[in-house]
């Protein structure tokens, strides 16, 4: 049905009397709905890596780039994103933003078709596939009007950490489908003395989001109090602030592209990006200016700044680690020291997969673990763990670099790794269940959208990070970088939420 009939999830009655059945229908939709965007937001990650085997012509610095475009695109679009939901319905919302993912999808399958295709024209694809970072916002804010806050962790950990399945399942499906013919002339030729369909690793995902959006449309509901109604112009409220969003993605784009900045500058460039989207976003008339204006007083809360930096550091680090981890493993184990080409060097993409499967795994169990032993416990602890496996991770970097065999520091490079993508997806999980219980009543679907949206700039970041360091020869720096700042959430929570 296209509206839920009143609702009210903590009414046990009503809960028991058919609200449970409409919740978890919702949700059981929007979580491969959520993985089927976060697999078309990412999937730079591993087409990047393949790319100049294809013959692209492009710098190991530009595909980075790439990976940062689509981040910064994500990042950004999660700001109008975080707002939708009360503006065109949850159904509404969800169904025509995995419908619009297939621009990106489609248009990127039938780019790589060809080596000769621009760079521009990639840049302009990476932006778009940004969409799909922004539904995180939308679903997210979504789900917790259907849950009771009993049930908020351990809700919105199966729809992020499920929906996060989507990095995993993407860097396992697109190595599957690319050596391999399967769309016929649309999918191209493969490079000569090749098997290598790299368009496919794009293509593969257009059916898939087809039927992801059609199941959204016929199986999700909007909730009462929201503006889903007359659909026409609900539809157009979509449409619009995605167009927001890409306009101030553009500029962020080039100045990026444009000027070669440091780290701080880059920085600048993502605040500007959030003061433009929230500016514009005030500066839209009429009924939806009143709805965001209401949403808009969550920044008088002190809560909302440091959960922001808390979740920057879990989700941040989870979704950064996911995009840059394929393309470090090449820079540190994927040459000898005088810069021979590294014959035992382990495939990247037979190992990146395994982060942001345990990431996205462990975030339902630490939404779980936070409903039964508090929020802020559970982030504290992922946080010492983060910092203790980023310092690992930097020691073996420093091990492998020089090594004649670097790969004999792999296993263990790899094991730290993964300690540190476990421990984001528990902080994950327990920074989101706090949030009901932190914020003010009806205020924790856009806290949520928020949150996200700002920690979604983390898949810019840490890239970035790695690749200003990977260019001065000192990819470990990053990792020290990172463990700082870990340091720093660790005592924001400590103080903040430690003896609430």
């Amino acid at each position: 049905m296209p509206e839920a009939a009143p609702w009210n999830p903590e009414d046990a009655t009503a809960w028991e009397g058919g609200g449970k059945s409409v919740a978890w229908r919702n949700l059981a939709v929007s979580i491969p709905a959520l993985l089927g965007a976060f697999s078309v937001w990412m999937f730079w990650s591993i087409l990047a890596v393949r790319m100049k085997d294809a013959g692209f012509p492009f710098t190991p610095a530009q595909l980075f780039t790439l990976i940062s475009i689509a981040g910064l695109s994500g990042a950004t679009l999660r700001i109008p994103s975080a707002f939708l939901v009360p503006l065109a319905g949850g159904r509404n919302t969800v169904a025509v933003t995995t419908a619009l993912l297939i621009v990106p999808a489609l248009g990127a399958g039938l780019a790589l078709r060809n080596p000769a295709t621009p760079y521009s024209t990639f840049a302009v694809l990476a932006a778009l596939s940004g969409i799909g970072g922004g539904n995180f916002a939308s679903s997210m804010a979504n789900i917790p009007g259907f849950f009771p806050k009993r049930l908020a962790g351990t809700a919105l950990g199966l729809n992020g950490g499920l929906g996060n399945l989507g990095v995993s399942v993407m860097q396992l499906v697109i190595p599957a489908v690319i050596g391999v013919s399967m769309f016929g002339a649309l999918g191209g030729a493969p490079r000569a003395g090749t098997s290598l369909y790299l368009a496919n690793g794009a293509l593969v995902w257009v059916p898939v989001l087809a039927v992801l959006a059609v199941l959204a449309w016929v199986f999700m509901d909007n909730l009462p109090g929201q503006d889903a109604a007359p659909l026409v112009p609900a539809l157009l409220r979509i449409l619009g602030l995605h167009l927001l969003g890409l306009a101030v993605t553009a500029v962020g784009v080039l100045l990026l592209l444009k000027f070669k900045l440091g780290l701080a500058a880059q920085v600048g460039v993502l605040l500007l990006t959030v003061v433009l989207s929230l500016g514009l976003l005030r500066l839209i008339p009429g009924r939806v200016s009143t709805r965001i204006a209401q949403q808009f007083t969550l920044f008088r809360a002190q809560d909302t700044w440091s959960l922001t930096v808390l979740y920057l550091g879990t989700f941040g680090s989870f979704i950064g680690f996911s995009g840059a981890l394929p393309l470090l493993i090449n820079v540190v184990f994927g040459r000898l020291p005088g810069g021979l080409v590294n014959t035992h060097a382990p495939r990247a993409m037979a190992y990146a997969w395994l982060g942001p499967l345990v990431g996205s795994l462990f975030r339902p169990v630490g939404g779980w673990m936070a409903d039964r032993w508090k929020g802020a416990r559970i982030v504290q602890y992922s946080f010492l763990l983060m910092g203790a496996g980023a310092l690992g991770v930097a020691y073996f970097v420093v091990k492998a670099q020089g090594a004649p065999a670097p790969e004999a520091f792999f296993p263990p490079f790899l094991g730290l790794f993964l300690l540190v993508f476990v421990a984001t997806g528990l902080g994950n999980g327990a920074v989101f269940q706090m949030v009901p219980h932190v914020t003010a009543p009806g205020m924790a679907p856009p806290t949520v959208g928020w949150i996200s949206a700002v920690a979604a700039y983390g898949s810019f970041l840490v890239p970035a990070v790695f690749k200003l360091q990977v260019d001065a020869g000192s990819p470990q720096r990053a990792l020290y970088l990172f463990t700082v700042f870990y340091a720093a959430c660790f005592a924001l929570n400590a103080w903040r939420y430690g003896r609430r």
